[in-house]
């Protein structure tokens, strides 16, 4: 879908009372998502595992240092 389309799409779906920055979250998130799936499309993700060690290694181990 094309970048107008989308944001049209997304216009038609939020309440006629919303407000500039409700669009703009609507859009910020909308644009989030399509790039995770563009990085999962590309390959570029890790497995659930390796950032859970991650987090663990960085926030709770690391805490108490």
């Amino acid at each position: 879908m094309e970048a107008k389309e989308a944001v049209r799409a997304l216009l038609d779906r939020l309440p006629d009372d919303c407000s500039m920055d409700d669009v703009l979250y609507h859009l910020y998130v909308l644009r989030a998502v399509e790039r995770g799936q563009a990085d999962v499309a590309a390959g570029r993700t890790l497995p659930h595992e390796q950032v859970e060690e991650e987090l663990r290694k960085k926030w709770l181990l690391g805490a108490g240092e």
